[in-house]
């Protein structure tokens, strides 16, 4: 049965790994060509269930199994068209003495059903079907100008179980080129984690899935996450019921002239409107008073002076540190890291983090004193790459196995932002968030999801991972709901105003 991907649902992601386990599982228990076949016919109605009125389908087949998938698939389509005046072309590569035994099948079935076989996309296409690659394929393995062409196709491409040339696990593709028209991938017997990160997202477009009747109990690599249940708050509650949120940062104007007391504030506007029972916003001014005495639109919260900082208060507090700290936030690491009951690490705590040995060294010990759900940091990719001594592009290569590396190296709940954002723990599956786009690329969208944690920790700081993906998931879940033609550009601070909602 396929299944439309949707973000209300939490669904099981399997690597490549998994995937060719389950699939040889399968075909030893099943009669010959039985996959290929289900799955052939499984693209076939998806693609005449999407776009019914195609008037030339091109099918592009490359020289694997996902090939033999798109030539059964081709068979099918073009038994439906004779009878609409459709029409059906496709493009095979490969050797036929070197195919896998069922492509070699289909490839036979194809021949034997008198296809229309051509060199390339047709002048007239309006619809394309990708099986050059599948599992495990690379770019290499494809005529250029046969990519290009699906790359750059001003009409839909629908993409058999991945993109090809999309890594499986990673979501990296070469070159990461978005496509020009619309996209729908059909991800065969299991969803890869490739598919909604890094790269994923742009190439897939709208994912769907067709277990071909094999459904599996393993357990998953990784989760497309949901946001979690929430529970009504009981009426007898009061403010002190949920959590206190203490936001740090916010360099002054005073520290080489360049103020970054928005970033806190937007912060601290987010644990409000997340729920906090009360925000404390800390600004990082370079003298005893604070040089923002309230603040106009959350006159709820309350401003207090670096002065008030003590280990007491700390230790009863859910901090969130670094958003727009800048170089003045580095004096007060030590003190946050030894005493906050429950700490978020963003922005520049992170940078001086990554600098300073002792300091990883004084959170891996928070770690082991007050536990691992107790911490979370929130890199993006240039934060997490100084953070594990690699650069950006290394952790864009592998975004889940780099979340996982920092939280277990930090011993924290690691939030990797961007496209697919990764939620990693010890102990826990790392879940790929589903919601967000672009429209978060923008200043300020970060501190706003650092304050949005602080609030979703300190009302559950018994079940810290799942608070914090579903801090993410309503982060993002904005950005979704966001009407750019009635609202127009989303900023930071309209999206703490949204949070309202």
């Amino acid at each position: 049965m396929i299944q439309r991907i949707t973000p209300d649902r939490a669904w099981p992601l399997f690597s490549a790994a998994s995937t060719r386990a389950l699939e040889a599982q399968n075909l030893a228990a099943l009669p010959p060509h039985t996959l290929m076949a289900r799955a052939g016919l499984a693209v076939a109605q998806w693609a005449r269930a999407l776009y019914p009125h195609a008037r030339h389908l091109w099918v592009a087949c490359g020289p694997g199994n996902n090939g033999g998938d798109g030539l059964i698939a081709a068979c099918h389509l073009a038994q439906w068209a004779q009878a609409s005046g459709a029409r059906v072309s496709v493009s095979w590569l490969g050797d036929p003495a070197r195919l896998p035994t069922d492509a070699a099948w289909a490839l036979a079935t194809a021949r034997n059903a008198g296809l229309n076989w051509v060199d390339g996309p047709p002048p007239d296409t309006d619809c394309a079907i990708d099986a050059l690659l599948g599992l495990g394929g690379r770019t290499g393995g494809a005529p250029l100008p046969w990519l290009a062409a699906l790359s750059n196709a001003p009409y839909p491409v629908l993409c058999v179980d991945l993109p090809s040339g999309l890594h499986p696990d990673t979501g990296t593709i070469t070159p990461p080129t978005p496509p020009r028209g619309p996209r729908h991938t059909l991800s065969l017997l299991t969803l890869k984690p490739g598919l909604f990160t890094a790269h994923g997202r742009d190439a897939a477009g709208e994912v769907w899935l067709d277990d071909l009747g094999c459904a599996t109990t393993d357990a998953p690599d990784a989760w497309l996450g949901t946001t979690a249940p929430t529970s009504p708050r009981p009426h007898s509650s009061h403010k002190g019921s949920h959590g206190d949120v203490l936001v740090l940062g916010g360099q002054g104007l005073q520290v080489h002239g360049a103020g970054m007391t928005g970033a806190a504030v937007l912060a601290a506007r987010a644990a409000l409107h997340g729920g906090a029972g009360r925000v404390y916003l800390v600004p990082l001014d370079a003298t005893d008073a604070p040089s923002l005495a309230w603040d106009t639109d959350a006159p709820e919260l309350m401003v207090r002076a670096t002065t008030q900082l003590t280990p007491e208060w700390l230790e009863n507090s859910t901090v969130v540190c670094g958003c727009g700290g800048g170089e003045a936030v580095a004096p007060w690491l030590p003190l946050v890291i030894a005493h906050s009951r429950v700490l978020v690490l963003d922005a520049d705590a992170l940078n001086h983090l990554a600098a300073s040995p002792e300091l990883q060294a004084a959170l891996r010990l928070r770690a082991q004193t007050r536990g691992t759900g107790t911490t979370a940091i929130t890199p993006h990719p240039l934060e997490a790459a100084r953070l594990l001594g690699l650069n950006t592009q290394d952790v864009q290569a592998d975004r889940l196995a780099c979340a996982q590396q920092l939280a277990q190296q930090l011993n924290v709940i690691c939030v990797l932002k961007g496209s697919g954002s990764v939620v990693a723990a010890p102990g826990h599956t790392p879940v790929i968030n589903p919601t967000g786009n672009a429209r978060l690329a923008t200043a300020g969208t970060g501190d706003v999801l650092a304050g949005l944690l602080g609030a979703g920790l300190a009302a559950a700081p018994q079940d810290a991972f799942a608070a914090t993906c579903a801090a993410v998931y309503r982060h993002g879940q904005v950005a979704d709901d966001w009407d750019s033609d009635r609202d127009g550009t989303l900023t930071a601070n309209g999206l703490v105003r949204r949070l309202r909602r």
